[in-house]
């Protein structure tokens, strides 16, 4: 039997070539489109699930309450940890943490005649036990015990010592800004899983950073990260009231509160609004997932309309095996079995299609995806195929089973009316979710065009920045203000700004992309301020505003000409604003008790990426950073870069001269927005391609059906146009329905996406009203080819046999 079906079912591909061609390439299409979403998803979903005590794994955050709501940060308290583990006995363990990404820039660690740059990340006590971090060599629950220890990755070791055998024990030097000594490597580990949203390379103890930051002593500034591991059966909500309030009774002067979320959600579920989570990248997955779904579907509804539309063709198989015996079981396995069977030629043909784009996939989602051929992608590929099988073929084996024997065998089967709606329907779908999908692409790509051309209220242009490499020499003095380290700094940024093509060159802490430092003790004349207001901290040498190009709307810049510009700060307008200053040049405030007299206003700039609106912000004069900003005149790059990195190895023989352009840095803000714009571009285009295959099938077979009729009417003297307006019609009026319910569900998505944006594009009616002509041209075009065949035809061909 199984033999018997199996012919019948090549007979009916064989039988009709140009269905079967579109069945396949749409399923196949549709099909390798999920599988690539599916192995994106799936690398999404596993980012920090690594961890083998991931379930009671937990970090602290923090809600700061502010004049314009609630900020919620990650950075914690120094000693928070340490109480945390003693005061709360749900805790099992807790560290404080000072991850790689904290630090705004590199250390060069040495050994001999090596030196490589890298990033430390300091850990307390327990990290290794509490993380699931491989070792290749060494103890790693001995390793923190000496606060001079560290342990380095398998990839460093190479770097460094060009070998991973007979490392443990050897002394390197580490030269930072923060910290410089003499370190024992006593442990080597394996290098840090991509899924892994935290990448270092080397382990320093926390203990250092605690005794060289004073502030961290007490319950001031927040800087470490805290993660907990909390025991089993711990109640999540109940813990988070119990800590809500902890910091309050270290310190009644806290407003802020504490709670937990579980560290594997930081990097899919890492947005914040007024305190409550609000998704984050995790809305990205759920939005390609049902992409991934909608293709499927629609490739399935052009599996589903063929079949059912050409189900005529079938109806004396049906009545002679009804005749002869065959129950309705039978045929519903039978035409099952033949969907199935070509979703699964469809997969074979997905997985080629796969392999073949998965590298141009890879360069669109910067991923590393493969496919790993495991007992689970097996088990999930086998499992869409039958999914996408039944799914295609249990409306046309249903119908085509459910045909009379007696009516079929007489020939006098009447389509149903129930059956041309259904039909009807599944084409207005197609070009329902085309439509939105396109009508998205079009919101993304202005927006994109938004980001990228906007004034930011500074310069980028043909502005790089690096760092200057600090060896910190065995003087108390050396890192003072007016110490060694500042006139080293200063001499070199006189040497860059001689070079011929710079324009003007400045040093300043942090970055311009959101990563800067904060401030919330200020304060100013008149009186007392209920509300605290939170300030973004940058600090800069002279010549940063200029170098930019920040318009200065009040007062001037630091300057060399005058003393103790230390003692003064340069505010932004939105500083002005929310502090009801006027004429504030001259005025004095206090920062941490300190006096500052205010100098200038500089004009509003975006130091954040556009999803934020642009904060308070204050400026204080720091000559000792060792970030470099240099503007290069337009034309001279290629130049002026050379000359630096001549400059840069006379200071630093042997190190890589590693920098940046600051446009660059900005772009890199919304890159994940630029992957959604350009595969959105390609899923769209795919979607439109699959509902254009199964239209074409549609009026492929209509024409078809149709021929005599149309033969008819050109001898009665019928024109072509009034033919190819008959055949066309009903596809029109499908598609402009699918146009009228489209256009406000994609303005309703498109919004609540832009909406994500303090600053975006206005939503214009003509992007809705272009993407529903572009539609409908497609569709047109589609079915005008068969329309225009047909109504060209000889009708002396098509009435010869009457």
């Amino acid at each position: 039997m199984l033999r018997h079906n199996l012919l019948l079912i090549f007979r009916s591909f064989k039988k009709d070539k140009s269905t079967f061609l579109i069945n396949l390439i749409g399923l196949s299409t549709g099909l390798a489109c999920a599988s690539l979403i599916f192995l994106w998803a799936q690398d999404e979903l596993s980012i920090d699930h690594f961890n083998e005590k991931d379930v009671r794994l937990y970090q602290v955050m923090q809600n700061i309450p502010n004049a314009d709501g609630i900020r919620t940060i990650e950075s914690t308290h120094g000693l928070l940890a340490k109480a945390l583990a003693e005061e709360m006995p749900e805790v099992e363990s807790a560290i404080s943490v000072i991850p790689a990404s904290w630090f705004p820039d590199t250390g060069i660690l040495s050994f001999e005649e090596t030196r490589v740059k890298t990033k430390g990340q300091y850990v307390g006590n327990g990290f290794f036990q509490i993380f699931s971090y491989d070792f290749v060599q060494g103890d790693k629950n001995q390793l923190l015990n000496n606060k001079y220890n560290i342990a380095i990755s398998e990839e460093l070791a190479m770097k460094l010592f060009h070998t991973t055998d007979n490392v443990i024990g050897k002394t390197v030097a580490w030269d930072h800004e923060t910290m410089n000594g003499q370190f024992i490597v006593m442990g080597i580990f394996k290098n840090i899983p991509l899924n892994a949203s935290e990448q270092f390379d080397l382990v320093f103890n926390y203990e250092l950073f605690f005794e060289n930051r004073p502030g961290l002593q007490s319950w001031g500034n927040s800087d470490p990260y805290t993660y907990l591991l909390l025991k089993d059966g711990t109640n999540i909500s109940e813990f988070n009231d119990k800590i809500a309030g902890f910091l309050r009774t270290k310190d009644e002067s806290h407003t802020s509160s504490l709670f937990v979320r579980k560290y594997s959600d930081k990097y899919l579920y890492n947005h914040f609004e007024n305190g409550v989570q609000a998704g984050g990248r995790i809305e990205y997955v759920r939005l390609f997932s049902l992409i991934a779904i909608f293709i499927l579907a629609i490739a399935c509804v052009n599996f589903m309309n063929l079949s059912t539309a050409k189900a005529s063709r079938r109806l004396k198989e049906v009545g002679v095996k009804k005749a002869v015996g065959a129950g309705r079981k039978t045929l519903i396995a039978q035409y099952l079995g033949e969907s199935m069977l070509m979703a699964l030629v469809s997969m074979f043909m997905a997985i080629l299609l796969v392999e073949l784009f998965l590298p141009r996939f890879n360069a669109i989602t910067g991923k590393h995806l493969e496919l790993a051929w495991d007992g689970n992608l097996i088990l999930s590929l086998l499992a869409v195929t039958y999914v996408t099988g039944l799914v295609a073929g249990s409306y046309p084996a249903f119908y085509l089973s459910g045909f009379n024997p007696v009516t079929v065998l007489k020939g006098k089967l009447n389509t149903s009316m129930e059956e041309v709606w259904t039909r009807k329907g599944l084409v207005v779908f197609q070009f329902v979710i085309s439509v939105i999908l396109i009508a998205f692409v079009g919101v993304v790509y202005k927006q994109i065009e938004f980001v990228q051309t906007k004034n930011l209220g500074y310069d980028r242009d043909n502005i790089l920045h690096f760092e200057m490499e600090m060896k910190i020499e065995d003087d108390p003095d050396f890192l003072m203000e007016g110490g060694i380290w500042e006139k080293r700094v200063e001499a070199f940024l006189h040497e860059v700004e001689n070079i011929p093509g710079i324009v003007d060159v400045s040093n300043y802490y942090h970055d311009l992309t959101g990563n800067h430092g904060g401030l919330s003790g200020v304060d100013w004349e008149p009186g007392d301020h209920d509300e605290k207001l939170n300030f973004s901290n940058l600090q800069v040498g002279y010549d940063f505003i200029k170098t930019l190009g920040i318009e200065m709307v009040d007062g001037r810049s630091f300057s060399r000409e005058f003393s103790s510009e230390r003692s003064k700060v340069i505010l932004n307008k939105a500083a002005i604003d929310a502090m009801g200053l006027s004429d504030p040049v001259g005025k004095t405030i206090k920062v941490w008790g300190q006096e500052k007299e205010i100098i200038g206003v500089a004009g509003d700039f975006h130091y954040e990426s556009l999803y934020e609106e642009v904060k308070p912000c204050l400026f204080q004069l720091e000559l000792r950073s060792s970030n470099i900003m240099a503007k290069i005149k337009a034309g001279t790059e290629s130049v002026t870069i050379a000359q630096l990195q001549e400059l840069y190895h006379q200071y630093y023989s042997g190190l890589e001269f590693d920098y940046q352009f600051l446009d660059n840095d900005y772009q890199a803000l919304y890159t994940a927005e630029k992957r959604v714009s350009i595969l959105s571009r390609y899923f769209a285009g795919l979607t439109i391609v699959i509902s254009c295959l199964g239209l074409f099938g549609l009026a492929a077979f209509t024409a078809e059906r149709k021929i005599k009729e149309i033969g008819i009417r050109k001898v009665l003297g019928s024109s072509e146009w009034k033919i190819i307006k008959l055949l066309s019609g009903d596809f029109a009026k499908m598609v402009l329905l699918a146009i009228v319910i489209a256009l406000p569900l994609s303005f309703y998505m498109t919004k609540n996406w832009l909406d994500n944006f303090a600053y975006k594009i206005d939503l214009e009616w003509w992007y809705f009203l272009g993407t529903g002509l572009l539609t409908m041209i497609i569709a047109l075009l589609t079915v005008s080819f068969q329309s225009v065949k047909a109504a060209l035809a000889n009708p002396v061909e098509s009435l010869r046999s009457e």
